[in-house]
């Protein structure tokens, strides 16, 4: 089940890389925010990188409360009691502890002659060879440690790399703001020479139809974009850890691209996060087989113990002398005898054969889980550095060809507009035309964008951000 859970887990980062190009926008009346401070700030103050580093604190601890384990136990223990002692022939059991462990003679009669008395006792026992139960478990603990700290290492690149698409879309935003606002402009530019011309006789009514059709699809587009950008602010938000939505971006670096991209195709996914964190799982679970192994073999112990003890009541009270005792204090805690003993011993629970061969046939099974999990995630990881590279090459592409398609549609639109003008072309030339030039500058404002984009998606599918931080 957990397996299946982080498999999940992952498989939605997977999901999250292919929707790295985005169409969010920003509008902002605070200080600047740079993707530098953007990405600082998240790996400090966003709650899931907070809980990682404290899960991993826990972990450390429990990897110390084990290790502690291999300590040898040591306890003294010391009690001052006043009470009767008569005792009785008989069978008993401390059932639950529920027995006094009165010591005296059998006599005739009840009485309730009281003294102080005491007891102080030191015990030393150690497990000094168990055939690795100790170690596998110390061992256990150090892998989980391990894995906690490689779940931080995730949880940071994820993070990372999510506050940088985000702010890449929110940039991408502002610039597909502009582009909408531009053609709104020459929307209503041509809807008030179209309606004049129509007033004038010159074209027909339908055009300025058509006129007002352009004009309220513009400001739907532009409309559409200001809502993906409230959400594309409460997410940036939330990344960063308060509750501020409204952001100003710094727009300079992405006006530019890194002076050498490098597209050469390089596969090397071994210090993948990602990998990493599966790693350590299946290294957890070969030590928990290792541990559950030693549970089927014996464990060897040696312990020691010296034993002091006084009371009020002599050696020679009894039936035929029962004022032999006195209940001064100082004289019943005061150890009159002692006792030590030294030995060894040993333990093994035969049913413990059975029992924990089933356990270790699970999770041995648990083992092939998380070892085909970890093939899935290589090969996810292995298709989407191929596709960056792709990618890379395909934003270099449309980045090189968008200048001469805006080149183009601006001109189509100035010729267009002044043929229209003079009453040779329609509306629908025109029309056309000015549709063409919004998709000429939309590609235009991304084409930046789009760059940063796939070197960021590259940089997430190697695992290597600081390939991408570098750029910035």
């Amino acid at each position: 089940m957990q397996s299946i859970f982080c498999l999940n887990k992952f498989s939605s980062f997977f999901l999250a890389l292919t929707l790295i190009v985005g169409i969010p926008l920003i509008n902002a009346q605070n200080r600047v925010i740079t993707l530098k401070e953007a990405i600082t700030s998240t790996l400090s103050d966003f709650g899931g990188v907070k809980a990682k580093k404290n899960q991993l604190i826990y972990y450390k601890n429990l990897f110390k409360a084990e290790k502690s384990g291999e300590l040898p136990d040591f306890s003294v223990s010391a009690q001052q009691d006043y009470g009767t002692i008569n005792g009785q022939s008989g069978p008993s059991y401390a059932y639950r502890g529920l027995n006094v462990s009165s010591s005296g003679p059998v006599l005739t009669n009840q009485n309730y002659h009281a003294a102080f008395g005491s007891l102080y006792l030191a015990n030393v026992n150690w497990d000094i060879f168990s055939f690795g139960k100790v170690k596998n478990l110390v061992s256990v603990a150090e892998k989980r440690t391990n894995q906690a700290n490689a779940d931080l290492n995730q949880e940071e690149f994820q993070d990372e790399v999510k506050v940088s698409a985000n702010y890449l879309n929110l940039l991408a935003s502002i610039q597909l703001e502009k582009a909408q606002y531009s053609n709104l402009q020459r929307a209503l530019s041509i809807q008030h020479v179209v309606k004049s011309r129509v007033l004038a006789g010159l074209n027909a009514g339908v055009d300025s139809s058509l006129a007002s059709a352009d004009v309220s699809a513009a400001r739907i587009a532009l409309t559409n974009i200001r809502e993906t950008e409230n959400e594309q602010q409460a997410e940036l938000a939330n990344l960063l850890g308060n509750s501020v939505t409204n952001f100003t971006l710094d727009t300079s670096f992405v006006q530019h691209i890194p002076g050498e991209i490098d597209t050469t195709q390089i596969n090397s996914i071994n210090s993948h996060p990602f990998l990493a964190y599966f790693a350590q799982a299946i290294s957890i679970n070969e030590a928990l087989v290792k541990y559950l192994r030693s549970l089927q073999y014996p464990t060897f112990s040696i312990f020691s113990v010296f034993q002091g003890k006084g009371s009020g009541f002599s050696q020679s009270y009894g039936s035929q002398n029962q004022r032999a005792y006195s209940q001064n204090y100082s004289q019943g805690i005061k150890p009159t005898i002692s006792n030590y003993l030294i030995g060894a011993g040993m333990i093994w629970n035969f049913s413990s054969l059975v029992k924990t061969g089933h356990l270790i046939d699970a999770q041995r099974i648990q083992g092939e889980v998380l070892k085909n999990n970890y093939q899935q995630v290589e090969n996810q990881l292995d298709n989407q550095v191929i596709l960056s590279g792709k990618r890379v090459k395909n934003a270099l592409n449309n980045f090189n060809e968008a200048p001469v398609e805006l080149r183009a549609a601006t001109e189509a639109y100035r010729q267009k507009n002044v043929l229209y003008s003079n009453g040779l072309a329609t509306i629908v030339d025109l029309s056309t035309a000015l549709y063409t030039l919004n998709r000429a500058e939309t590609d235009q404002q991304i084409a930046y964008n789009n760059i940063w984009q796939a070197l960021l998606f590259r940089a997430a599918a190697r695992g290597d951000f600081q390939a991408f931080y570098k750029l910035l």
